[in-house]
């Protein structure tokens, strides 16, 4: 079992759902970022995922579009990621990290998909989400993450119909991410009622845990959509008080509070 499954198991026996919180990695730099990540499992995250800065980020809002830019000009990389990692792993050999990003910035990388994956295993990555690869590509990456123990995330969204959806979640482990609106991250409010029945669909077919992530900003966002699924996702509006300058303390103190919504869901 990866940590990823290890976490959901015991949420199970706890009868709680996840709290999995998004920050860029080096955003607004790299000390930053670290002092933040090795404070979230404290704030009640479950699970962190890690964003990989890159210059083209389309699936994401200004929000994060913006944070991917100020990684970037502080030295971002997918080295300087994997370093912000291996030093969270030096204190916590527990918390699941997910890496979510970009196919471009790992296949360009000298050494490619290999290296990466070697050296994301040695730093303790747990998962992936590659948003712009879809299935019909899971031989560039999807299957040599698998075979190197770290699970492959992917994004279903309200357009994956009942044709596609076996196609999505064929090699997907660990959980299926549920993206609850169509757009961008950082756009509208999540509907529980409208993501309860896809929730239900999507495990049924793919017998994973099921994240919503998408429009959550507060916690009572957060205790809705938890309710009706696994567990959920809150990135843009974290992300916005990292930008807005707010210190490592405050921006956790929001994370807790956003972490205490999900758990009463």
């Amino acid at each position: 079992m990866t940590r990823i499954d290890q976490c959901f198991s015991r949420l199970r026996e706890q009868g709680r759902k996840a709290f999995v919180s998004y920050i860029m990695a080096s955003d607004p730099d790299a000390e930053t970022s670290f002092q933040i990540m090795r404070g979230l499992p404290g704030a009640g995250v479950d699970i962190i995922e890690l964003g990989m800065p890159f210059t083209d980020p389309m699936a994401d809002g200004p929000t994060i579009q913006a944070a991917g830019q100020r990684a970037l000009a502080a030295g971002g990389s997918v080295s300087q990621t994997l370093e912000i990692l291996r030093r969270f792993r030096a204190e916590d050999n527990e918390t699941p990290v997910v890496l979510m990003g970009y196919y471009n910035p790992i296949y360009a990388r000298s050494g490619g998909v290999a290296r990466f994956l070697t050296e994301a295993a040695e730093a303790g990555v747990d998962g992936l989400i590659v948003v712009d690869l879809p299935p019909e590509e899971d031989a560039e990456l999807c299957i040599p993450a698998r075979d190197a123990g770290i699970n492959f995330i992917r994004l279903a969204t309200p357009t994956t119909d009942d044709r596609r959806l076996p196609a999505v979640v064929r090699n997907t482990s660990g959980f299926v991410y549920y993206v609850s609106v169509t757009g961008i991250t950082g756009g509208p409010a999540a509907d529980a009622a409208e993501v309860a029945p896809e929730v239900a669909r999507i495990s049924a077919a793919s017998g994973l845990p099921v994240v919503v992530g998408f429009g959550i900003s507060t916690p009572e966002a957060a205790q809705a959509v938890a309710s009706v699924a696994d567990g959920c996702v809150v990135g843009s509006a974290i992300v916005k008080q990292i930008g807005d300058g707010k210190p490592v303390d405050q921006v956790l103190a929001f994370v807790r509070d956003l972490a205490a919504g999900a758990h009463r869901g």
